[in-house]
């Protein structure tokens, strides 16, 4: 199940795939911490922003909290206006595994996909 708590409610939010949260959620249960995934937009990378992803705890008040299967990803304000209508999976594949992040908001990417320019 995935919900999600935002004060703008004209402002698409962002989705938690369950691969993503299954992926959250051993991560948390190895290292005894509340199943929080932060992510946040940062000037840099190859494209001009780039995603930024921690182990969370609480939401600050002007986070954006979407939740899957009892796992939660918090996103700061600012950087949803980056990123709304974005979904966040966790992909495996021969090149190795990561967190994914598809980017509506997105004009192009670098070919690690962890970078962005608007």
């Amino acid at each position: 199940m995935t919900t999600m708590t935002q004060d703008a409610a004209t402002t698409p939010g962002v989705t938690l795939a369950p691969s993503a949260a299954a992926r959250v959620a051993a991560i948390a249960a190895k290292q005894s911490r509340p199943a929080v995934l932060r992510l946040a937009v940062e000037g840099g990378g190859c494209s001009g922003f780039q995603y930024k992803f921690e182990m969370g705890d609480a939401p600050e008040a002007d986070d954006l909290v979407a939740e899957t299967d009892g796992v939660r990803l918090l996103v700061d304000a600012m950087s949803l206006e980056l990123i709304a209508g974005a979904t966040v999976e966790y992909v495996e594949s021969l090149g190795g595994a990561a967190f994914r992040v598809t980017n509506p908001q997105a004009a192009s990417g670098c070919g690690c996909g962890s970078s962005f320019s608007v």
